[in-house]
């Protein structure tokens, strides 16, 4: 469910109770053109519940702002990385649309802005897009890492053409996430290690790929229904998946279908299997 009208903006170190991202078993580590290897925890500093987050950072800090449309999620991060004590990085600011995106990067100045793909009002593209006088800022420049639940290289492509520096999916653990956040402050691209492949795929070229007008008609989310569509899935586990109701779905359907002029799903799956959306 959307959260657009819910008051977010700048913000203090207060902690939620919500889950972490990942659990430390289930580790991603990430891919950077600066640095190898995954984070490592600096000292095995332990907090209540027994793991610490952190890295070798050294009293370094790092302003971090919150960009995700679901206040659990964003919850569940601050509670994982915003212990500055620990991890070094303070959590300043939280949106949960582009609108709100835009107001907060610019009141705040962070240096890190972590960025979901899928926002209400436009999208990730859309806040790089008007937050691009922030990113070209010579002396502290506003730096972005997307942190997505979608591995899709499209998203992947868009937001990096857009000015982000570096894409992780939100299977990522804190230490990892932590030590990605530094890597992009210093100006390092990071990318989680199997979507590194979409962005050096897509770059190896001189040639842009072509424009495609009728995916240009569809908004974020209407690509992301449009992905689990294609993919079989049914309109209840799209929309547990994506957080919204079974009749949001719908209408995102039915929005999908008449932008693209087409009758039935199956004619939606062909569509987006030619273009390999899939």
């Amino acid at each position: 469910m959307s959260e657009a009208s819910e008051p977010v903006g700048p913000r203090g170190g207060s902690e939620g109770a919500a889950e972490p991202i990942a659990s430390a078993g289930a580790t991603e580590s990430t891919t950077s053109a600066g640095a190898t290897g995954s984070a490592q925890p600096a000292g095995a500093t332990a907090d209540a519940a027994g793991a610490a987050v952190g890295g070798d950072q050294e009293g370094r800090r790092a302003r971090v702002v919150l960009v995700d449309d679901h206040r659990m999620f964003r919850t569940g991060v601050q509670a994982e990385i915003g212990r500055t004590a620990i991890t070094g990085v303070e959590v300043v600011g939280e949106a949960a649309d582009v609108d709100q995106a835009v107001t907060v990067i610019t009141t705040t100045r962070p240096e890190v802005v972590l960025l979901d793909v899928h926002l209400p009002g436009g999208g990730g593209v859309e806040v790089l897009r008007r937050c691009a006088p922030l990113m070209s800022d010579a002396e502290s420049p506003v730096r972005f890492l997307a942190l997505s639940v979608s591995d899709a290289a499209e998203d992947v492509i868009g937001v990096i053409r857009g000015g982000a520096r570096g894409y992780v999916t939100k299977t990522i653990t804190g230490t990892d996430l932590v030590d990605s956040i530094f890597r992009v402050q210093d100006g390092d691209a990071v990318f989680s290690p199997r979507l590194a492949g979409f962005v050096l795929d897509a770059f190896a070229s001189t040639d842009a790929p072509p424009v495609d007008e009728d995916l240009d008609r569809l908004t974020q989310r209407e690509r992301e229904v449009l992905r689990l569509i294609a993919r079989g899935y049914a309109y209840k586990e799209i929309a547990k998946q994506l957080f919204i109701s079974v009749k949001t779905v719908e209408s995102h359907v039915s929005a999908v279908l008449r932008k693209l002029q087409l009758s039935n799903r199956h004619e939606l799956t062909r569509w987006a299997t030619a273009r390999r959306l899939v």
